[in-house]
């Protein structure tokens, strides 16, 4: 039995097998060919050369996929390095919006369209109730992001929202929220329900969804109909869960949930001949941590269907936040709230700055002798980068 096997080393031993019982749609398929070859030299290799003693270094590329857990660690970095500039030091809130189970097997074979959907009905519930004045009565700033696993890796989709404890109204004044629940939990669970619903009859109506696997029952207008009704009587979950003040503690929880996975290597504790053994955070047990095998197969199925679609983007900013608006907004609210500015650690797009702060580690000197190394040669061609 293999110990502190990697998903890598799952995949060469698990996926052709996987490959006899399913077949994995493109984007499926394509994240596990380069997860499989990440870091093997199949994407070539980037060659460093010391000018004064002639030292070579030679690094094998990544596949740069985002659903590989070797590829994740340094974008994460850059990218919350990034957000520092629109950071404001105030109270954040963390929520959670998740959908009944009874739609999971709909929203699966209709991730693009009821992905999209679940932002939509997110955002316009956070901004309704955000904008009254028995609330906040501001537009906040909220950063949105999609997961779609559960700590087993089954099928359970849901958004965690990072959003300010403030915001503006029409006339750029600004309000905060004081005490007390962000927004009314109760209301807030209603509205994204009704909203949410509501899209969906929408969608179903204009024909533009479709109903496959697990969901082909309700092709059937009587199923379909027992789905939306089971939906209405159901007391759907919002959560949130826990404020943050100041801007380093919102940072630090944007670094543990942007860029994460369905699973990291760090979580799979060994590897049979037929099965393999992961960690798995049980929370009718007060959060604790378990063991639980599956069969090879499986854990490969489980895995792959957290695979998000072709240019699906999973990190969404709105309000104050939005592309649109966070530069010409985030420095009026630092003046009307009296807050410092925070600068990125890192140059933009410089790896090497970046590797020396974070991992002590200068990629352009030498180890043997000190010299400087430069960037000599690269060879073959790593994937694209997909959208967050």
């Amino acid at each position: 039995m293999a110990d502190k096997p990697t998903i890598q080393d799952v995949l060469w031993q698990f996926y052709p097998r996987y490959l006899e019982k399913y077949t994995p749609n493109a984007r499926q398929a394509k994240s596990a060919v380069h997860i499989l070859n990440c870091k093997t030299g199949a994407y070539g290799v980037n060659v460093s050369r010391c000018g004064q003693c002639g030292h070579i270094q030679i690094h094998n590329n990544s596949c740069r996929d985002r659903s590989c857990p070797m590829c994740q660690a340094l974008s994460n970095e850059l990218w919350v390095d990034a957000q520092n500039e629109h950071v404001l030091d105030i109270d954040y809130y963390h929520m959670v919006f998740t959908c009944p189970s009874e739609l999971n097997a709909l929203i699966y074979c209709n991730q693009e369209e009821l992905y999209s959907l679940f932002f939509h009905a997110v955002s316009e519930t956070i901004m309704e109730l955000s904008k009254d004045p028995a609330h906040m009565g501001g537009t906040p700033g909220f950063i949105s992001i999609m997961h779609t696993w559960g700590s087993n890796l089954s099928y359970h989709p849901h958004i965690h929202v990072l959003c300010t404890g403030g915001g503006l109204d029409a006339d750029r004044n600004w309000h905060q929220k004081k005490g007390g629940f962000f927004l009314p939990g109760k209301a807030m669970a209603a509205l994204f329900k009704g909203k949410f619903l509501s899209g969906l009859k929408a969608l179903h109506e204009a024909g533009n969804l479709s109903y496959e696997g697990e969901a082909a029952r309700y092709r059937n207008q009587y199923k379909y109909q027992e789905l939306l009704d089971a939906c209405y009587g159901k007391n759907w979950v919002t959560d949130i869960r826990e404020s943050f003040a100041g801007a380093e503690t919102v940072m630090h929880y944007l670094g543990r949930y942007t860029h994460r996975i369905a699973i990291g290597n760090s979580r799979i504790l060994c590897m049979g001949e037929d099965t393999v053994t992961i960690k798995v955070k049980d929370y009718r047990s007060g959060g604790q941590w378990k063991e639980l095998t599956l069969d090879g197969v499986e854990f490969v199925r489980r895995f792959l269907m957290h695979v998000p679609p072709k240019g699906f983007v999973r990190i969404r900013h709105y309000g104050i936040l939005s592309n649109q608006n966070k530069r010409k907004l985030i420095p009026i609210c630092r003046n009307l709230i009296g807050c410092r500015e925070f600068l990125r650690r890192f140059r933009k797009d410089d790896k090497a700055q970046a590797i020396r702060i974070l991992y002590k580690k200068d990629v352009t000197v030498c180890p043997c002798c000190g010299g400087s190394m430069s960037y000599e040669v690269c060879t073959g061609r790593a994937p694209k980068r997909s959208s967050a």
